[in-house]
Parts: structure tokens; C-alpha cells; sequence
């Protein structure tokens, strides 16, 4: 009886003493459990389409931000803070500073678990022409919580394509940079499942690099054709698979003015002279008619301080 006794009254110390332990507990993981909600508010993902682009092609980076927070919420600049940013590291894990002048993003309104996108070329916003690799994150200022929230860290690097062609010419009388200079190249990089085909516009006495884009995919084998017309507007037609051919023409500020694609019959498209300096396209039959956008497709970029001038 004696036993049963000391038995209960220890079970009683045990309970009262694990209620205790529970009460001083229990504050803590309420903090921790909203620790873990608040930073569970705002989910920011990052990615890029491929690991390599070339020097002064748009690098666009994929943002995806979701609203987790449980209610509506609007992200928005305040105090000076821009509301989405990125945090960009050089090979050497140097930071690059974003360019004076870079355009800041508008006022974002989420509904609750809305999940939105949004696709960034940090070509013209950060200094990151320079061959090497960059290590990249996301961050999303939340002006009602005075945080920060981050993507995973994304990298990309940034290389030169080979030149296989170049002419340079004047911008004519009665044109915007009229008595300047443009230097076209043709560039060819290898991926690993593709060629690529590249045209470069710039200015190379002021350094400055007006646009750099992929022409689409072509056959290495087979040499593009390259002319120039009377207004030394660029025409390019390449072979970009078998019997199929792109044609291009570029402005003097890289605009893509026209587009289209040809496909081989009993003749091959070829460029040709026609009167009055005008550059045509004969032989094949059409398949996509021309696109004339009168746009640039890259934005302009010019080269940072110190930065090579040479397209070796």
C-alpha cells in the first residue's frame, strides 16, 4: 500500500513538472511558428533559359513570385528601396552595381496565392558584358513587413561568339547618327544541341554596342550570305536546316526590320542585286511571309569603362 502510495505521488511530480516545462516551451514554438509563416509570405524563384549567352546579348531572367501571405498584398518601392532587385556577383565574387539610370519596376498587387511572372533582361540594367561567370539571386523588398525575401542563387555565364564576317560602313546623310559609323559582324557559337547564328551592331570608335542577338539556328557547313543595300541596311540569309533558310534585315541601330523563311525547291535562295542597290532574295518559295517590326529586338547597351573594344 506504502508503494502505491509513493508511486502516485510521483506520477503527480511528473505531470505537474512536465506541465511546467510545456508552459515555458510553448511561447517559444508559437514564435517559431510564426517566424516560419512570415517567412513563408512571399516565395521568389529565378531562373534563366540556358547557362551561356553571348557578350551583349539580352540576358532575361525568369522571376516567378508568389503570394503566400494569405491575403492581398501589393509589392511597391518605399524609403528609396525598390521593391525587386537582384544581387549579382563577378567571377571573382566581386558585386556588380546596377547601371545609374536603370529602370525600377511598378507597383505589384498580388491576390492571395497568386503566383505571377515576370521576364527581366539585366543587359541594360547591370554591367555584365564581361566574359566569366555571374552569380545571380532575386530579392523582394515587402514593404508592409520592412523584409526582404530571396530566391536560390542562379548562374550564367557570358562568353563570345566566333567571328566568321564584318563590314563596316557610314550612317547616310538625313539619318539619325548621320556621318557615324556601324560595324556588322556575324558570329557563329555552338551549343550543346545547336549552332547559332549571331549579328552584332556597334560603334567601334565610341565602344559602344547598339545590338547583339541570335539570327536562329544555322548549319555549320553552310556559309551565310551577307550583303549590304543602298541605305547600308544589313540582309543575311543562312541555311537553318536542311532545304529551310532564314533571311534577315538589320538596321543600322541593329533593329530587326523584316524576317522570313524559305524553303528550298529546285533552286536554292540566293541574294541578289537588283537595281538601284536593292538587295532581294531569288530562288525557293517563301514559307513565312516578311515580319517588318521597325523595332529593336535587343535594347541598346554600351560598353562599361575599361571594357575591351576588340572583337578578337
Amino acid at each position: 500500500m506504502t508503494r502505491l502510495l509513493r508511486g502516485c505521488v510521483a506520477c503527480v511530480r511528473n505531470s505537474r513538472s512536465h506541465t511546467d516545462n510545456l508552459r515555458r516551451v510553448f511561447p517559444w514554438f508559437c514564435i517559431f511558428l510564426f517566424a516560419a509563416a512570415a517567412e513563408a509570405q512571399v516565395q521568389v524563384d529565378l531562373k534563366f533559359k540556358r547557362l551561356q549567352y553571348i557578350a551583349y546579348e539580352p540576358v532575361v531572367a525568369t522571376v516567378a513570385i508568389t503570394n503566400l501571405a494569405g491575403r492581398d498584398i501589393e509589392l511597391h518601392d518605399a524609403a528609396g528601396q525598390s521593391w525587386l532587385g537582384f544581387e549579382i556577383t563577378g567571377s571573382e565574387e566581386q558585386p556588380i552595381a546596377p547601371l545609374s539610370g536603370a529602370n525600377r519596376e511598378p507597383p505589384l498587387r498580388l491576390q492571395a496565392g497568386q503566383r505571377v511572372t515576370r521576364q527581366i533582361d539585366l543587359t541594360p540594367l547591370y554591367p555584365v558584358n564581361e566574359f566569366g561567370a555571374y552569380h545571380v539571386r532575386t530579392n523582394i523588398y515587402f514593404a508592409d513587413l520592412g523584409k526582404f525575401f530571396y530566391s536560390g542563387t542562379r548562374v550564367f555565364e557570358v562568353t563570345d561568339a566566333r567571328p566568321i564576317w564584318q563590314q563596316t560602313v557610314g550612317v547616310p546623310a538625313g539619318t539619325g547618327g548621320s556621318g557615324d559609323v556601324r560595324t556588322y559582324s556575324l558570329m557563329t557559337n555552338r551549343f550543346p544541341d545547336h549552332t547559332a547564328l549571331y549579328v552584332r551592331v556597334q560603334d567601334k570608335d565610341t565602344g559602344v554596342v547598339y545590338a547583339t542577338y541570335s539570327l536562329g539556328r544555322t548549319i555549320a557547313f553552310e556559309q551565310p550570305q551577307a550583303e549590304i543595300d543602298r541605305a547600308n541596311q544589313l540582309h543575311v540569309l543562312h541555311c537553318a536546316a536542311p532545304r529551310a533558310w532564314s533571311y534577315a534585315r538589320i538596321g543600322l541601330n541593329g533593329e530587326l526590320l523584316t524576317h522570313s523563311s524559305f524553303m528550298e525547291t529546285k533552286t536554292r535562295p540566293r541574294l541578289v542585286h537588283s537595281g538601284g542597290g536593292e538587295i532581294a532574295v531569288h530562288g525557293g518559295m517563301i514559307e513565312a511571309p516578311a515580319q517588318s517590326s521597325g523595332s529593336k529586338a535587343p535594347k541598346l547597351s554600351a560598353r562599361p569603362p575599361g571594357a575591351r573594344t576588340d572583337d578578337r
